[in-house]
């Protein structure tokens, strides 16, 4: 293949333009903010579940609560009925006065078991609806938290972003000038090996870093300036410049 070496030098330009934008594309993927944001959304994600669970155990417990409660009334208007049966004279014989305040005396013992039992359940629930209230404080934490990296990275993105444009538009110039099937090949090894071309500079490849032999700069220096010349070692195009010691 032959190209101007005008055109050829212009690879350099390009490749620098394509390397700007690995630098960029490798900084946006590996943004500090990025990790933090991974790890806040999964503290988030569980947070949330456990809200879930400890509301639902608060809600199980409300109605344990207002079950007993509900018990405790029953047996405390039995008894309440019993007294008033007792106060009032309706029973007059012995044995059922007897066994009218043993009931009493049941129910007053009963009622006093579930009021223990309803105190029991209260200060379950009291725990219960505190763990809710300090994971909901903690998941609002973490949704500030995220929502500032998330402005941070969006901001990071943004500036990133429009320098890539502007990087994009300069390639965009650049490869307007360079050679319909020179800039075919550079952006098929571009595409194999990540870099397209690269300076000869003091007999070294800059693409590969190697040292080419003296019989390889020989060929090098016999061939024609507008023959396009590969490295024997990586194959990417080899521009050749005042520098390339020749």
């Amino acid at each position: 293949m032959k190209a101007a070496p005008e055109a050829q030098k212009r690879l350099l330009d390009l490749a620098e333009r394509d390397a700007a934008l690995d630098r960029l594309r490798h900084r946006r993927r590996t943004l500090p903010e990025l990790a933090g944001i991974e790890e806040q959304s999964k503290q988030l994600a569980q947070v949330s579940t456990q809200i879930i669970a400890a509301e639902t155990e608060a809600a199980d417990l409300g109605r344990e609560q207002a079950k007993a409660e509900s018990d405790v009334d029953a047996v405390r208007q039995r008894a309440e009925r019993d007294r008033k049966r007792l106060d009032s004279g309706q029973v007059s014989s012995p044995k059922d006065l007897a066994s009218l305040q043993s009931e009493i005396t049941s129910l007053q013992r009963r009622q006093g078991d579930l009021e223990e039992v309803v105190l029991e359940i209260m200060e379950r629930r009291e725990a219960a609806d505190t763990k809710v209230g300090d994971l909901r404080a903690e998941r609002d934490e973490l949704t500030g938290t995220l929502s500032a990296a998330e402005a941070r990275r969006d901001e990071s993105f943004a500036e990133i972003d429009k320098d890539a444009g502007q990087v994009r538009d300069q390639r965009a110039a650049v490869a307007a000038e360079i050679p319909g099937d020179l800039l075919g090949l550079y952006e098929k090894l571009r595409e194999s090996s990540g870099v397209g071309a690269a300076m000869l500079q003091g007999g070294r490849c800059l693409g590969c870093r190697t040292t080419l032999s003296i019989a390889d700069l020989n060929q090098i220096r016999a061939t024609a300036a507008d023959e396009v010349v590969r490295c024997e070692e990586c194959r990417r195009i080899l521009v050749r410049t005042p520098e390339s010691g020749l």
